[in-house]
C-alpha cells in the first residue's frame, strides 16, 4: 500500500513539474513573439538604433530565445531566478518580498470559500 502511495504521488509531482515546464515555455514562447523588449520599452520610441543594440547586448536579448530560455531553466534549476529586465532586481528579492502577502491572502480566501463551498455542497446534495 505505502509503495502504491509513493508512485501515486511521484507521478503527481512529475506530472505538475512538466505542466510547470510546459507553462513558462508558452509564456516564454508568447512574450518572445511580442513587438518590442525591454529595451526598446526602457529607452523609448527615440532612441538610436545603435543605444538599442547596447542596452540589448548588455541585457542579454541579443542571444537567440531558445538559449535565452535554457540559461533561465539552468539558472533556476540552481536556485538563481534571475534578475528583472524592468526593474533590474533579483526575481528572488521581488517575489520574497511580496511573499508574505499573497500567503496571506490565499489563506484569507481559503477560509472564507471552503466553508462556503462545503456549506454550498451538503446543501444541493441534500435539496
Amino acid at each position: 500500500m505505502n509503495l502504491f502511495i509513493l508512485r501515486l504521488l511521484a507521478r503527481r509531482v512529475g506530472l505538475a513539474l512538466i505542466s510547470l515546464l510546459a507553462v513558462s515555455a508558452i509564456v516564454f514562447a508568447i512574450t518572445a513573439v511580442l513587438p518590442g523588449d525591454a529595451a526598446q520599452e526602457q529607452l523609448g520610441q527615440d532612441a538610436t538604433p545603435e543605444a538599442l543594440a547596447a542596452l540589448r547586448s548588455q541585457m542579454g536579448l541579443d542571444v537567440p530565445a531558445p538559449v535565452r530560455y535554457a540559461h533561465w531553466l539552468r539558472g533556476l534549476l540552481t536556485g538563481d531566478a534571475g534578475e528583472s529586465l524592468a526593474t533590474h532586481m533579483p526575481v528572488s528579492e521581488a517575489v520574497g518580498s511580496r511573499l508574505p502577502n499573497s500567503l496571506l491572502l490565499a489563506g484569507l480566501t481559503a477560509l472564507i470559500s471552503v466553508p462556503v463551498a462545503l456549506g454550498l455542497g451538503i446543501l444541493a446534495a441534500v435539496c
